[in-house]
């Protein structure tokens, strides 16, 4: 899940301010009760997230791949008064740990959780997002790029994570969800309704701007 060595990495933590109270215990649940706890967005890219809501202070936003909620409470904290949150996963045996800790975060009115198949639930959703934040199975990025990029807002953003897959983009020979990455990557690049740009924090963050 890392690019960038240990030492850094143990820097840079260090070197970003403290999680909240609730963050702190939705990440200690999540490493000890949860399988491949890696996948949290964890302190430096909630840090981020957060910081991108703030400045952004969306309406609506959408995150494709809610795990364990700890994205989810970081986007919502620069919501608008009536902002909304709309968080989607397959995954219904995590529900009651997320609304646990959204309920902790008093963000119950602002986050909506959507238990479903992704591709099927965007589809209902008659919003229009000012960020939309994909991390879900990667094998589905450039769909669920295609479903959302009509409801996202001129000069709204729409962040992907793990596009750098440990360092794995770059690779000759890519396994099936690298290959699908790569593809996707290459798909924004193309794409002259945006603008973007990869951030290499944690696994790595493609930025994306429509125009």
């Amino acid at each position: 899940m890392h690019i960038i060595p240990h030492d850094i990495e143990k820097y840079i933590d260090v070197h970003t301010s403290a999680e909240s109270t609730v963050l702190q215990q939705l990440n200690r649940k999540t490493q000890t009760d949860v399988l491949m706890p890696q996948m949290l967005s964890g302190k430096v890219q909630g840090q981020f997230l957060k910081f991108i809501s703030q400045m952004v202070q969306p309406s609506r936003v959408l995150e494709i791949g809610t795990f364990t909620g700890y994205a989810a409470i970081c986007l919502a904290d620069g919501l608008s008064a009536d902002g909304k949150l709309f968080t989607i996963d397959i995954n219904e045996e995590l529900e009651d740990i997320v609304r646990t800790h959204v309920e902790k975060a008093g963000l119950q009115n602002k986050i909506v959780q959507i238990i479903g198949n992704a591709a099927q639930e965007i589809s209902k959703l008659n919003e229009t997002f000012d960020i939309v934040f994909i991390d879900a199975d990667k094998q589905n990025y450039s769909l669920y790029y295609d479903l959302v990029i009509d409801k996202v807002r001129s000069g709204g953003f729409i962040l992907a994570d793990n596009v750098l897959w440990s360092g794995k983009i770059i690779d000759e020979k890519k396994d099936k969800d690298t290959q699908k990455l790569a593809e996707f990557n290459d798909k924004v690049q193309q794409d002259n309704r945006v603008e973007n740009v990869i951030i290499s924090i944690r696994d790595g963050i493609m930025m994306i701007r429509k125009k």
